[in-house]
């Protein structure tokens, strides 16, 4: 991972041109990071494993459509492009869980914890939607922290990384993670009052 400062001037110069809604900047963005988020994309896949609904490939093809129909938001640095590919990614595999789940209709939520180590072993479907869930809500309530989560948890970056990217030390990113985490395991497992 590497932001726009530590970028080629071609690919900053691509994403300025991407933001300003130059379909061919975006075409060209996506060819020149395709091996960054091709990464992501493999990366999404092993974690669902069995479940995966699609390859990396498609996966990452995809989630490139979803690029077409994206609506504002700047991408002011490569961190944040890919950090928005790694959601479009997710979108697109939620969107075939959905689809699984509404034909099985199965089964209710277990506990779900959520650190570093659990993000490799995000695998079943419920689970899978239950997070998405609980970071779109945190993403409404602190776009910062649903970046961190989007960052860490799905893109793999490390806190040095999430800091250099979002300019703050690495004991912020780390401060950051942890108020993220307990909000979605707050969100993710209610307490049995808060469920009457």
């Amino acid at each position: 991972m590497s932001n726009t400062a530590d970028s080629p001037p071609a690919v900053a110069a691509l994403i300025a041109r991407a933001d300003a809604g130059d379909v061919r900047a975006r075409d060209a963005l996506f060819a020149a990071l395709y091996d960054e988020l091709h990464r992501l994309a493999r990366r999404e896949v092993r974690r669902l494993g069995d479940l995966s609904p699609l390859g990396a490939t498609t996966l990452l093809h995809e989630a490139y459509l979803a690029f077409g129909t994206r609506d504002g938001g700047g991408f002011p640095d490569e961190s944040r492009f890919l950090a928005y590919a790694a959601r479009a990614m997710r979108g697109v595999v939620i969107d075939r869980v959905r689809a699984t789940q509404a034909v099985k209709r199965g089964g209710g939520l277990h506990v779900i914890t959520l650190d570093a180590a659990h993000a490799a072993d995000v695998g079943d479907p419920q689970e899978l939607l239950a997070i998405h869930q609980a970071l779109e809500a945190l993403e409404q309530i602190d776009p910062v922290l649903a970046n961190v989560v989007d960052l860490h948890f799905f893109c793999g970056f490390t806190f040095a990384e999430i800091a250099q990217a979002n300019g703050v030390s690495t004991r912020t990113a780390l401060r950051q993670w942890e108020k993220a985490r307990l909000y979605l395991r707050h969100a993710l497992n209610p307490s049995p009052e808060e469920g009457a």
